[in-house]
């Protein structure tokens, strides 16, 4: 009876030490191809491979990444680094640890036919603007070029944008904000031909910022055992990003599984996907410190009224990458 004891004993605490360590992940949209590395590697079983059990929580227009962490919420998020920084300038100390995306899928799309062909053509026009932290790298642009958002002669007028492309299919608005991978396509399904659209893309006018970070409370990372999650979930993380971009239509079939709503369809969300990996494409999920230094000094440099009023200390680290990727 002893003996038998002592097995069930040693059983137990084997299953003990073999118990997966929960990590909460707080996406900053829906279920989409956007965050199709994460969903495959859930799938194809590279968290559970590190140990960990993994719940991805899906964004949507009432979630604020920012506000999921800063209410302990989740324990990792996705987000763009203007919002990052800018909330790490109000008090929120978020660190980034990884940064999967390379370039920015960010960009205004315009009617031809209002008379926009260049961004010397934005004055006195309506420009449609994401907020809720998505405002930034706008605004930083509209700084740059010398021009007001407050509707005043010679400025542009903000139309505040919902998450879709009403406004220019609606002719509400000249231009409107659109992602490479996203709202562009849905231009086009909606039966505008790409011949009368005009398109400015953030990386090739010199204003990207970088995009879809993933981000931690500063505190957090003192902790070791927390830093080694942080690590395996990392490194399972960019396992699944390269996965998704060398599996492209498997990758879209894993997010349409794991959408919940059932509001996505097979074909918008492969080519979402294959859009997406041209952005993630050259990231090991290192930040690059030119590209951080690139982003701080967009957002610094915006006239009267910066995203950001000083250069940020601390907001980034190579103390998870480093270790998840040796």
């Amino acid at each position: 009876m002893k003996k038998l004891l002592t097995g069930a004993l040693l059983a137990a605490f084997a299953s003990g030490a073999q118990a997966a360590d929960d990590v909460t992940l707080q996406l900053k949209w829906v279920t989409q191809a956007q965050f199709a590395g994460y969903y495959v590697a859930a799938a194809k079983g590279f968290y559970e491979e590190e140990g960990l059990n993994v719940t991805i929580l899906p964004g949507g227009p009432d979630v604020a990444p920012t506000q999921v962490i800063a209410g302990g919420g989740a324990d990792v998020v996705v987000d763009w680094m203007p919002s990052a920084l800018a909330a790490r300038e109000k008090g929120l100390a978020l660190v980034n640890i990884a940064q999967p995306y390379k370039s920015s899928g960010m960009m205004l799309t315009c009617l031809k036919e209002s008379g926009v062909a260049t961004p010397a053509d934005f004055p006195d026009k309506t420009l449609g603007v994401w907020f809720g932290g998505n405002e930034y790298p706008f605004l930083n642009w509209m700084n740059k070029l010398g021009l007001k958002t407050d509707g005043s002669p010679g400025g542009v007028t903000v139309l505040k944008q919902g998450f879709n492309v009403d406004p220019l299919l609606q002719k509400q608005a000249a231009c409107i904000s659109t992602m490479t991978y996203n709202e562009y396509w849905q231009v086009i399904d909606a039966g505008v031909k790409p011949e009368d659209l005009v398109t400015f893309k953030y990386e090739d006018e010199g204003v990207a910022t970088l995009e879809d970070g993933l981000y931690v409370m500063e505190d957090k990372l003192k902790d070791p055992a927390f830093e080694e999650k942080m690590v395996k979930f990392v490194r399972a993380s960019m396992k699944g990003w390269k996965y998704a971009e060398e599996h492209v239509d498997e990758a879209a079939q894993i997010v349409i599984d794991n959408d919940a709503t059932g509001a996505q369809t097979l074909a918008h969300q492969t080519r979402m996907m294959g859009e997406v990996a041209k952005l993630t494409a050259g990231s090991n999920g290192t930040l690059d410190e030119a590209d951080y230094k690139r982003t701080v000094a967009a957002l610094m440099s915006g006239g009267s009224d910066p995203v950001i009023t000083k250069e940020p200390e601390g907001a980034w680290t190579h103390q998870i990458t480093d270790k998840a990727l040796q």
